[in-house]
């Protein structure tokens, strides 16, 4: 809504345009970016939701699985170093695929509350476990570069996500 002189007020995604902790930054980021992932696959149908679209070879709830791996392969396994299945047995074929009726939603949920857990104690500056991901001290890396990588990896599929919604119906994205 324009203010007086006609001029519209910048809205900004994320956290609070005033927020300046590195910390709340990254971590506001990333919950912004969860949830514009349900945003852009509002709307579809059952059906959409699971063919592949081309020229990607995904379809939205293969990324949603993906995503779901992602968050296990750098929270749990990374930067907790739990004991926990990496990979799918299938390689990427499998983690991209959805197959019958699969609650995927409810794996890629269920991970990301799991690293919510391990993410609300702990400090930028910490460094990940070894154990898991993270074979020695000088592989591991902090919390702050972990979350980095997990806003840029989110970016980047919410991009490709504009392009295939846009394909599927001609939505387009913010």
């Amino acid at each position: 809504m324009a203010d007086a002189a006609g001029r519209v007020p910048l809205v900004l995604d994320g956290p609070d345009v005033r927020e300046a902790d590195p910390y709340e930054l990254l971590v506001g980021y990333l919950d912004w970016y969860r949830e514009t992932l349900t945003r852009k696959l509002a709307g579809l149908s059952d059906t959409q939701l699971r063919t592949p679209v081309e020229p990607f070879g995904w379809a939205p709830l293969g990324l949603v699985r993906h995503l779901g791996w992602v968050e296990r392969r750098w929270l749990r396994w990374g930067f907790a170093a739990q004991d926990v299945v990496a990979y799918p047995p299938g390689g990427d074929p499998q983690e991209w695929s959805v197959v019958g009726h699969d609650d995927v939603w409810a794996g890629y949920l269920s991970e990301v509350r799991q690293g919510k857990v391990i993410v609300a104690d702990a400090r930028l500056t910490d460094v990940s476990q070894v154990g898991g991901r993270f074979k020695t001290e000088a592989d591991a890396p902090t919390l702050g570069r972990i979350l980095f990588h997990l806003l840029q990896e989110y970016a980047r599929h919410m991009g490709q996500l504009d392009v295939v919604r846009e394909l599927l119906d001609g939505s387009t994205g913010e």
